[in-house]
């Protein structure tokens, strides 16, 4: 027995394993099983994300221009249902990036959310001036370079302006004396004299997201900064009392977390990394606490009815929460 499955109190891999969740099944089969992108059984998985499930329920509500509902409305006055929202969680569930469709999306909110100017995306644009300058916010930044890597954009130049916003202007102050002034520091939410712990999240989720052999100098110093601010806090503790949680929804697991996070994200992050830290055991043993008498996590947060379609039930077991859990615990103690 492989000594993270010793941490479970039931093996649920068969659970994941069935057909109903292909975006779960197919986690399961190349990270939990080791089985190869070439495997026949795990290609099939992957050609059938877009035809079970939540995704091709998505698509289906997707105009012919790429968006969801009014073009303006692709991000604030559509929570959870506009075009920024629905392509993070296509990200999430691992859609395919070639599908024509998926490319709408993505070139329809290259050309509305991010400033042309500076590569930041903007909650509020036009489709003729691209994002607006000063309404730039880390954690929208953060998530849409995400998703555009995770879809093939890497390589694209918008994409590589987007990433060099995010190593040039986060920060990650710890309560200094006076919040940071000027452009792009306007809403104090995301800068303040406490960074937005979103905002270093959705940082480094984009950055980790970059193949170790295409990172720069400057995002590697952006990555350890992230990691030093994450383990100052303990992941999701007061960095000033570590005895104190500093936000209650950061020890709640749900999926997919949009502009929120959670302990659970953290950890896959920072245990995609290579990291296992004892400044991350508090979480890790959050995380292994939650688990029920079969092995399973439940969903214990959700937007369920906000989404263009729901996703896993509240209170119920989750496969997405049980996927990620034992990805933490394999990439610990596999």
């Amino acid at each position: 027995m492989s000594d993270w499955i010793s941490y479970l109190k039931e093996d649920p891999t068969e659970w994941l394993l069935e057909p109903d969740n292909p975006s779960v099944r197919y986690l399961t089969l190349t990270e939990i099983l080791e089985k190869p992108v070439s495997d026949p059984q795990v290609k099939k998985t992957r050609n059938e994300i877009m035809k079970i499930g939540p995704v091709p329920k998505i698509l289906a509500k997707q105009n012919n221009e790429g968006y969801w509902g009014l073009a303006g409305d692709f991000y604030q006055r559509s929570k959870y249902k506009g075009t920024v929202w629905s392509l993070i969680i296509l990200g999430e569930l691992g859609a395919d990036g070639n599908d024509e469709r998926i490319k709408k999306t993505c070139e329809f909110l290259l050309k509305i959310s991010q400033d042309y100017e500076s590569g930041g995306f903007s909650h509020h644009g036009d489709l003729n001036k691209g994002g607006r300058h000063n309404d730039i916010i880390p954690c929208l930044t953060g998530n849409m370079v995400w998703t555009m890597i995770k879809f093939g954009y890497l390589d694209d130049p918008r994409i590589q302006k987007g990433i060099d916003w995010l190593v040039k202007y986060q920060r990650f102050d710890d309560g200094i004396a006076e919040a940071p002034k000027g452009w792009p520091y306007r809403y104090e939410k995301c800068w303040g004299t406490h960074t937005c712990h979103m905002g270093v999240v959705k940082t480094l989720k984009a950055l980790v997201e970059i193949p170790p052999n295409k990172r720069s100098k400057m995002i590697k110093n952006t990555i350890e900064n992230s990691v030093v601010y994450l383990f100052k806090h303990h992941l999701y503790k007061k960095s000033h009392n570590l005895s104190q949680i500093a936000h209650k929804d950061w020890i709640i697991f749900g999926f997919p977390r949009l502009w929120q996070t959670d302990a659970l994200e953290m950890l896959e992050i920072l245990t995609d990394l290579g990291y296992n830290d004892n400044r991350m055991q508090d979480a890790i043993d959050l995380m292994i606490k939650k688990q029920d008498n079969d092995g399973k996590w439940k969903m214990e947060r959700t937007f369920n009815g906000r989404f263009q379609t729901s996703i896993e039930r509240k209170g119920k077991p989750s496969k997405w929460n049980t996927i990620n859990a034992l990805r933490v615990l394999k990439r610990l103690y596999g």
